[in-house]
């Protein structure tokens, strides 16, 4: 069963105890979606000068942030990992140019852990992460994800996990969107929907608010993962918009 690569946006830690929109969009997703033979996390919270796959037992949870309630820092994720499996990616990676270690320690920060708790509560299946390159900017990302194209066909579920709008600085303005927030959402739905991924490449001078939207670029990256892991030709679809705290789209795509 083919497994269409994925982008969600993670939200705050604070998702899995909160019953909102995302929340409950995620918690269906996993009967939505399937089985999947193992998961692909590229997770906007790990970030590397080369790409980096964790290759563990068993993945550790890592609580990656402070001042949270006590509930948060009691949840684990203990899914299992797949060393062989890593060693496939690292070698796609290879394969395309694209030098990649692997990491025999780490385990899933909450980029990874808190759509996966919600989605896939059991932590049963194989889950790996794969870092980001923030430096290197979005086409660096879809040669990425097009590097581990063939992964959708061995049962391997790739998902990019970020925001898909990330301004913190302004994220206590409430619940009500402001233009630049939806202006910038919306620029980037028609982009991915009409495949014009030139234009996405060149968002952050083309998107109206693009550097305000998201100041560091490391939130968006993972969407670039997915996009090219779809392979040539593949198209977005959006399976779900919401907004938390007035700034933070929570908006997701699948990429077939």
């Amino acid at each position: 069963m083919t497994m269409h690569p994925l982008f969600l946006s993670h939200g705050a830690p604070t998702l899995p105890l909160e019953d909102v929109p995302a929340s409950r969009f995620l918690r269906g997703l996993g009967r939505e979606v399937g089985r999947p033979r193992a998961i692909l996390m590229v997770s906007a919270h790990w970030e590397t000068q080369v790409p980096a796959v964790n290759a563990v037992a068993v993945n550790e949870t890592i609580h990656d942030f402070r001042g949270f309630p006590a509930e948060l820092y009691a949840m684990r994720y203990p899914a299992p990992g797949d060393s062989a499996l890593a060693a496939r990616i690292a070698a796609l990676l290879g394969e395309a140019g694209l030098p990649a270690a692997i990491n025999p320690r780490r385990g899933l920060d909450h980029g990874a852990w808190v759509p996966l708790i919600l989605a896939w509560p059991e932590a049963d299946i194989p889950v790996l992460q794969l870092s980001v390159q923030t430096a290197l900017g979005p086409e660096h990302h879809v040669e990425v994800g097009e590097a581990l194209a063939p992964l959708k066909d061995e049962g391997v579920l790739v998902v990019g996990s970020g925001s898909f709008t990330h301004d913190l600085s302004s994220w206590r303005l409430g619940t009500e969107e402001p233009d630049w927030v939806s202006g910038f959402a919306e620029w980037m739905d028609s982009a991915l929907r009409e495949g014009r991924t030139g234009d996405l490449l060149n968002y952050r001078a083309q998107a109206p608010a693009a550097t305000r939207n998201h100041p560091t670029e490391e939130h968006l990256l993972p969407l670039f993962v997915a996009l090219g892991a779809a392979g040539q030709g593949g198209r977005a679809s959006r399976i779900h918009s919401s907004v938390e705290h007035g700034v933070l789209r929570m908006d997701a795509y699948r990429f077939s």
